[in-house]
């Protein structure tokens, strides 16, 4: 009978650290993805008003007008830049949940070889000691058979 591998629970905290790294990356890959659908938004709406602003300023407009146009816009960059900003700030955060999973994974893969190593170990000591007893029977009806073979 092989003994515990005294490891194992080293080795469930591996699995549990790679499977909680692998959901952290799933959910910052979904924050990235909408920092980026955000930014794609704010960047379409600065674009559809900078459309109309043009065709404000050709179908002429006062001076209030186009300040308060010239202001959004303003407003509508600054936007753009923190959003741009938060986006890139996601990505980072993206990377460096890929790495930790990666290194997650490293450990797990570490430990899961040990753990095969210990029972592949365990299968070649049972082996043995079923060879060990079979040779022992075998001796054992050799020495009975010649035994009686003796007596006759």
């Amino acid at each position: 009978m092989t003994k515990n591998f005294t490891l194992q629970p080293l080795v469930n905290l591996a699995h549990q650290k790679n499977d909680a790294a692998t959901r952290k990356l799933g959910q910052l890959n979904q924050q990235r993805q909408a920092a980026q659908k955000k930014l794609d938004t704010l960047l379409q709406y600065r674009k559809d008003y900078q459309l109309r602003f043009q065709e404000a300023t050709r179908n002429g407009m006062d001076q209030t007008g186009l300040r308060n146009f010239q202001d959004f816009l303003n407003r509508l960059d600054e936007a753009i830049a923190q959003q741009r900003t938060a986006t890139e700030q996601a990505g980072h955060s993206v990377q460096a949940g890929r790495n930790e999973l990666q290194d997650a994974q490293r450990r797990m893969k570490s430990f899961d070889t040990l753990a095969q190593r210990h029972a592949d170990a365990g299968r070649q000591q049972a082996i043995k000691s079923e060879q060990r007893m079979h040779d022992e029977q075998t001796g054992r009806f050799a020495a009975l058979k010649h035994a009686k073979n003796s007596e006759t």
